[in-house]
């Protein structure tokens, strides 16, 4: 299935679901940020997906990073909520999806990389890379949220 990202984006088209969906900011002793390169809408990004019945949240974040990468993880911090009604993404399916993500952070445990159905790449990015990739504005926005220390908040689970 393909996708489109629209970000504050005056054409977009209007949602029609909402799906809670979760990111992690990884990072690897050195400091390097574990990103994905999607194949559903050829961006880099960080490791996440939609929550399932059945899971606490950290649960889906465990799930989503090691489905996508082949990395183990366990969920740290909360680095923010992002549920902007100007982020939308429409599927080739007809759904029109509002953002509402959680982003966290993990600290990796162990695994090695590997790609997906969903992941076509996956890379330990240093943050002096990141410019380097196109990555949509939105994610590029939890990443940086990610790597400021200032906005990191405890996770109970």
């Amino acid at each position: 299935m393909s996708r489109i990202d629209y970000f504050h984006d005056p054409n977009a088209p209007k949602a029609n679901s909402v799906v809670l969906a979760v990111t992690a900011v990884v990072r690897d002793e050195d400091g390097r940020v574990l990103l994905i390169h999607r194949t559903d809408n050829n961006l880099w990004a960080l490791p996440g997906g939609g929550h399932d019945i059945g899971e606490s949240i950290a649960q889906t974040v465990v799930r989503e990073v090691e489905e996508e990468t082949g990395v183990t993880v366990v969920v740290e911090e909360i680095v923010g909520l992002y549920t902007d009604p100007d982020h939308v993404i429409a599927y080739d399916d007809g759904e029109v999806r509002q953002q509402f993500s959680i982003c966290f952070h993990a600290r990796p445990l162990s695994g090695s990389l590997r790609t997906s159905s969903e992941s076509k790449e996956v890379r330990w990015v240093p943050p002096a890379d990141l410019d380097e990739l196109n990555i949509h504005p939105s994610m590029r926005l939890r990443i940086e949220h990610g790597l400021d220390e200032s906005r990191i908040k405890p996770y109970i689970g």
